[in-house]
């Protein structure tokens, strides 16, 4: 259950409580706006580790690009020199960074398209609870109108519970969308394992093709010199 989920059942749970025991509705409304900022305040942080994890990965991707370029200098070092097997060797550890670098490529991809997700998300909840903070007093004074009869003033109570449930609800349907992104995200991760195994089942012939590639390369170069 993601953090989102668990605060709303919070939100909810606060609330009902409040109207089951005939509270005062703007007591209700005041509940109802600390655990929304309390939820904001979470969702900001999952955000943050969401854009942290994001640019982890691209350090990453980064840092593999570099290797596979260094092993292929080494690769091209090593035949001059001489060492067909050393040359073999960088090589196959060059194309290993390149996978590695393509990887957390496709993870970034990824990720970020969460971490958008995540940032509409968010956004949207700052403008619900901003619109109930603006309602607050209107329905503070509806409250009063309401208390003319025992009646009507149960209803209100209810009535002033309604604005507040309605964003519970709208939470609802966003920590959904959140879980059916992570089953997404899961998919993918799964296929890019799968895809991964298939790749390596021609390893060995690009990496003969890639050394025949630069061992001619380098032949040829050194009989023009």
């Amino acid at each position: 259950m993601s953090i989102l989920d668990r605060l709303s059942r919070l939100i909810r749970a606060n609330v009902n409580d409040m109207i089951s025991r005939a509270e005062d509705p703007a007591k209700i409304i005041d509940q109802a706006l600390r655990d929304m900022r309390g939820a904001y305040s979470e969702a900001r942080s999952e955000v943050a580790d969401a854009m942290s994890q994001m640019a982890r990965l691209e350090r990453e991707a980064d840092t593999n690009r570099k290797l596979a370029g260094e092993y292929e200098k080494k690769a091209e070092e090593a035949l001059r020199g001489g060492s067909e097997e050393l040359a073999r060797e960088a090589l196959r550890r060059a194309q290993n960074h390149k996978d590695l670098a393509k990887g957390f490529e496709e993870q970034v991809s990824v990720q970020r398209n969460t971490v958008d997700q995540l940032r509409t998300q968010l956004r949207a909840l700052e403008a619900k609870i901003d619109e109930m903070e603006s309602k607050r007093t209107l329905l503070a004074a509806r409250q009063k109108t309401a208390e003319a009869g025992a009646t009507l003033d149960r209803v209100s109570g209810f009535a002033k519970a309604g604005g507040a449930l309605d964003a519970f609800e709208e939470m609802e349907r966003k920590v959904a969308s959140m879980e059916d992104r992570n089953r997404a995200m899961t998919e993918l991760r799964q296929e890019n394992d799968l895809d991964a195994q298939l790749r390596d089942l021609g390893r060995d012939r690009e990496l003969d093709e890639a050394f025949a590639a630069l061992k001619a390369r380098v032949q040829g170069g050194d009989k023009q010199g």
